[in-house]
């Protein structure tokens, strides 16, 4: 048998291979450029030297606790500077970072905490009541640790046996983090907001982090210090991977942690910020500032959203108000962005109309991404590129994940084919530019955030006076969609808008509740099944 001459003696050691991670950056920022400010919070000025310190003493503090390879820690922090230190000191020490969503309620958190077995909590006070009741409610016993923030103090109580700030301090800052055996070693847990039943876990690799900062880079246009303000919370999808990307260009985080028109004007026209990512309602917020919070921009600020395309009216005021936005398409399994918008200057030239048919598309694959299709899931064949013929949105590559935790089932479904499977349905244009038309899981994404319509339905169905419910997204220009809910009463039932919101908000987290409740007969076909289609339009239309 002939033997490949390129495979003899040429193989791995530690000279020429070592495993991909995005831990890596933040050791070459810290030698390269010791004093760049690496995080502006408030009157905090953090140099990539003192960021790195504090992140291995972060590490060597959880090492010292016990915490290794395959354990995990939950945070539940806004976008505060321990939070970006948990991106790399958890890791560092094999463990896995689990960034928990600030606005869940107590019961889906417990369920996460037990999930992963939380061996360590740490937890702002600014969230102290729900996580105090989600540790009641949690089988685990987790070490917590509280953060006060020293620049924005909060008033909630302490849950822990120790203060961040000490915790760190207990720390060696030469301690010698752990690199990855396998790049394919898991390095944060996140959490999806699922159709039916309870949340999946979401497994991220040290590979595909490491790959997606770079495509990051290029999907941005980012060069070296760019300047990073963080109105994307960092518990979506790791902040699509930014916190490690800013530090692979020695840029600078500029920390928010309430996403406010006052505050963003002033980090813009402050820090000289070039970056930022959001969901619809940071568009709203800043185009619809107050004279007195907004600030005008001597730069272009490039702003990169995902969620429903940004209407050609927001673009336009985004455009006039110093902002080049870039639209992204993404999941939660796939680290965040996996289409890109990429837009062409030969565009430009097209009128209004043409180029909103252009900006309503998803676009092509993120630069990590291997491959990206229409599909249909029956045949798994590609659907024809005529802009008309639906299949489901597919992807495969080194930014999907690694798989679901402990759901093996849901794995296998999910990568079937050897494709990744969106479950959100469009087409393919004959450029090859995708746009999605529906989406089959009934997700509804407000302010970047997902809802399932069939939790908000579940609770519906307790309501005593409702016979029947149905919920679907609402188009709204700051949230991009709100859950409408449809429901039918049970006779001689009297129940109104405002209490059947208000039970809903009793018993979800708040931004989960409907917007909007419109009676009637819900639209059926022969068999009982509602047709949601026919309430999309009435939604659109309400």
């Amino acid at each position: 048998m002939a033997t490949n001459p390129y495979d003899i003696a040429l193989g791995k050691t530690p000279a020429n291979y070592q495993p991909l991670t995005p831990l890596s950056f933040l050791e070459r920022a810290a030698r390269t450029h010791p004093d760049h400010i690496a995080i502006v919070h408030g009157g905090q000025r953090v140099s990539y030297a003192a960021f790195y310190e504090r992140a291995c003493r972060l590490a060597s503090a959880l090492s010292a606790r016990g915490i290794a390879k395959g354990d995990t820690v939950s945070v539940i922090l806004s976008n505060t500077p321990p939070m970006l230190e948990a991106h790399y000191g958890v890791p560092m020490t094999g463990a896995v970072l689990h960034s928990i969503n600030t606005r869940l309620d107590a019961a889906n958190i417990a369920f996460m905490l037990d999930h992963a077995e939380a061996k360590v909590v740490i937890t702002d006070r600014e969230f102290a009541d729900t996580m105090a009741e989600a540790l009641r409610l949690a089988k685990v016993e987790p070490l917590v640790i509280d953060y006060d923030d020293p620049e924005f103090p909060q008033a909630g109580a302490r849950l822990g046996e120790i203060d961040y700030e000490d915790f760190v301090a207990s720390g060696d800052p030469d301690y010698r983090w752990v690199w990855p055996d396998d790049e394919w070693d898991a390095i944060s847990l996140n959490y999806t907001s699922g159709t039916t039943g309870n949340p999946k876990g979401v497994v991220y690799h040290h590979r595909g982090a490491a790959l997606m900062c770079y495509a990051n880079m290029v999907a941005a246009g980012m060069g070296k210090h760019p300047v990073y303000l963080w109105t994307l919370p960092m518990f979506h999808c790791n902040g699509w991977c930014f916190p490690w990307t800013i530090s692979l260009l020695a840029g600078t985080h500029v920390c928010l942690r309430w996403v406010r028109a006052d505050a963003m004007y002033d980090a813009l026209s402050s820090h000289g910020v070039t970056h930022m990512c959001g969901a619809p309602i940071v568009m709203s917020t800043l185009i619809h500032a107050s004279d007195a919070d907004r600030k005008a921009l001597d730069h272009t600020v490039e702003f990169i959203t995902a969620a429903a395309p940004p209407p050609e009216s927001v673009l336009a005021a985004m455009e006039d108000a110093g902002f080049a936005v870039t639209h992204v398409y993404g999941l939660t399994e796939t680290y965040g962005p996996a289409v890109v918008n990429e837009w062409k200057a030969a565009w430009n030239a097209l009128d209004s109309g043409a180029k909103a048919t252009r900006k309503a598309r998803q676009g092509v694959r993120y630069p990590a991404l291997e491959d990206l299709d229409v599909i249909d899931p029956e045949t798994m064949e590609p659907v024809p590129p005529d802009a008309e013929t639906l299949g489901e949105v597919m992807v495969r590559g080194n930014i999907v994940m690694k798989g679901y935790l402990k759901n093996a089932q849901a794995t296998d479904e999910a990568f079937r084919g050897g494709w990744f499977h969106t479950g959100d349905l469009g087409v393919m244009h004959p450029d090859g530019y995708i746009q999605l038309k529906d989406r089959s899981k009934d997700i509804i994404i407000s302010g970047g955030e997902n809802i399932s319509s069939i939790e908000v339905e579940e609770v519906l169905y307790k309501h005593p006076d409702i016979q029947a419910a149905a919920v679907v997204a609402k188009p709204d220009e700051k949230w991009g969609e709100t859950p409408c809910a449809f429901v039918e009463l049970k006779p001689d039932r009297q129940a109104n808008a405002v209490e059947i919101i208000a039970f809903c908000r009793e018993h979800l987290a708040h931004y989960k509740a409907p917007r909007h409740v419109v009676f009637g007969e819900l639209p059926k076909t022969s068999t009982g099944k509602i047709q949601k289609f026919r309430l999309r339009e009435q939604a659109r239309d309400t």
